[in-house]
């Protein structure tokens, strides 16, 4: 990213910033960007056939979505470390054992948000530490109806339809792959 990039804003959990970019016909174009410290998202298998997705009202689009539980990384905090807490936080359950998956962006174009995905099995349940306005509901459901919600678009969460789609392609459908 260009030295020069100028803060426009500094929130809570992002800035964002105004960086240049030089194309390759020489013209200079400015670009805003959010930069994002990183986030999880986890995908919890209750059973090897059910999963535990989450109900969670989302105030940036006034709706309640379904949706894989996940969370912002805090400064110097592990991926890891942040998908063990996440999970407990919003859904209760605490894994026994987590296999990172994949990496993604959400939105390269402008957002710098690396994504880490991660398989969170051998759940065992507990209580959850939800943040203060949270609106979040646990949903277990079975694979198959995760994958009729994903067809259905019942399901419009980009992190959700990549860890869904990631897993029952490249994982599920594989089990000589572990």
């Amino acid at each position: 990213m260009d030295q020069r990039a100028e803060l426009l804003f500094q929130g809570k959990r992002f800035r964002v910033v105004r960086s240049s970019q030089v194309a390759a016909d020489g013209s200079l174009h400015d670009r805003e960007i959010v930069l994002h410290p990183g986030a999880v998202v986890l995908l919890p298998l209750v059973t090897a056939e059910s999963v535990c997705l989450i109900r969670n009202f989302r105030l940036a689009v006034g709706e309640t979505l379904v949706e894989l539980p996940a969370g912002t990384l805090e400064p110097g905090e592990d991926p890891a470390q942040t998908a063990r807490r996440e999970l407990a936080e919003e859904t209760g359950f605490r894994a026994g054992q987590l296999e990172k998956l994949c990496e993604f962006y959400m939105s390269p174009g402008f957002l710098r948000e690396p994504t880490h995905l991660y398989l969170a099995t051998q759940l065992q349940p507990g209580p959850t530490a939800r943040e203060s306005g949270e609106e979040i509901e646990n949903l277990v459901v079975s694979w198959s109806e995760a994958m009729r919600l994903v067809q259905s678009g019942a399901i419009r969460d980009a992190k959700t339809l990549a860890g869904l789609l990631y897993y029952e392609r490249f994982r599920r459908q594989a089990p000589s792959a572990r």
